[in-house]
């Protein structure tokens, strides 16, 4: 079988950078079940938007023998006069780009790949697409990029790394489990780190009775509010107490002198978490889901939720340290199966729904916490059958 030849579109290739840390196993290779896997991939052509202090792409091109090029088109025609490429990866992570009213960062991932649809078009021929993260800061712009791979019918690819790593313990909600009430737990800024969290979240329920039925409204409050919410049961109190105790992280007393802590009960929540940020969810079929932005209390991803018929599951999304974060191999695995099988693994609609989630609650955030209706965000999907994590 011959060589796949991928063109890599990104923001920097750096330290660091989720270009550098899926770039290099398209490169070099990664650990995968127990073994070394070097992918039939060769990397033959990249766009790099900015090129900060630590740029690492003239290096890698002379190393491994591609070519950087000044435009995107010219990067998927690889140097010809047509698309010559097999496979296309975007990483529009990382780089100086402003920001919005809503803080969200405005990288160009919409615009890098609507000048990919264009050489698609211009050039008769589609390949698969990866997109890092979000599609889109704009629903109705990554909205566009699903209807566009659907239009010419290429694969889409596109989210997090969290929903394919490994989780402590490894647990998988049945498929067509009837989820009574779900429950995450997230670390870090916005708009990069919830979005995770929510991702996270949205590949656990999504197996539940119906599949994804699209989201109905969603409110974004901060400070004690969050905890007011709690004693009033807005959120549950036992749900948060199952996703703590699945971490390897609390801080506080577990510190400084290494005590066993049981957060929530203590009362050390409270004082540990300075700005803490809930993100309320509700879906079209009933579910209430909850994203607890915890910052101060532990550094890693939790979730618990109430199954009708198994009780209280939850687990850890686990994150294994830098410089390697393994975890990205989990999800190169993820896009090479896409690449040489022209199928995506699970479908690009999680990632639609959460780039939308997010933007409605950072604008319920904008406009004083209100709840905000969600119409535009009646996406439908069925979850993959098949296991997809580590």
């Amino acid at each position: 079988m011959p060589q796949i030849r991928l063109a890599i579109v990104t923001t920097i290739w750096r330290y660091l950078s989720h270009a550098q840390h899926m770039g290099d196993r398209f490169l070099i290779g990664y650990p995968i079940n127990g073994r070394w896997h070097k992918p039939g991939i060769k990397v033959v052509s990249l766009y790099v938007d900015q090129k900060p202090a630590g740029d690492q792409s003239a290096a890698r091109a002379a190393e491994f023998g591609f070519t950087v090029y000044p435009t995107i088109a010219e990067t998927l025609r690889a140097g010809g006069s047509k698309l010559g490429v097999d496979a296309v990866l975007i990483i529009g992570e990382h780089g100086e780009y402003p920001k919005n009213e809503l803080g969200q960062v405005l990288y160009p991932r919409y615009e890098f790949f609507k000048q990919c649809v264009d050489v698609f078009e211009q050039d008769g021929r589609a390949v698969p697409v990866y997109n890092d993260k979000h599609l889109s800061f704009s629903f109705e712009k990554a909205k566009w990029m699903v209807e566009q791979s659907k239009r010419l019918k290429f694969p889409l690819l596109a989210g997090s790394s969290l929903p394919v790593t490994w989780r402590l313990p490894d647990v998988e909600i049945p498929l067509g489990a009837a989820v009574e009430e779900a429950l995450m737990v997230g670390v870090g800024g916005s708009d990069p780190m919830d979005y995770h969290a929510l991702e996270a979240m949205q590949c656990m329920i999504e197996r539940r009775q119906g599949g994804e039925t699209g989201v109905k409204s969603v409110q974004l409050i901060d400070g004690d509010a969050v905890w007011t919410a709690g004693d009033e049961g807005r959120w549950s109190k036992n749900l948060l107490e199952a996703a703590l105790s699945r971490s390897d992280s609390p801080k506080g007393l577990s510190l400084s002198d290494g005590r066993p802590l049981d957060l929530l009960g203590s009362g050390e929540l409270r004082k540990l978490v300075k700005q803490p940020a809930a993100y309320f969810i509700e879906h079209n079929d009933g579910l209430k889901t909850t994203l607890l932005m915890l910052n101060g209390a532990v550094s890693d991803y939790t979730f618990a939720a109430r199954v009708k018929g198994r009780g209280t599951v939850s687990t850890q999304f686990f994150l294994p340290p830098t410089p390697n974060v393994t975890y990205s191999a989990c999800l190169v695995n993820k896009i090479e199966e896409m690449y040489v099988t022209g199928k995506a693994p699970y479908p690009a609609e999680r990632t639609l729904i959460v780039s939308g989630a997010l933007e409605s609650c950072l604008q319920s955030r904008h406009q004083g916490g209100k709840r905000l209706e969600t119409p535009q965000l009646a996406v439908r999907y069925q979850a993959p059958r098949t296991r997809q994590h580590a």
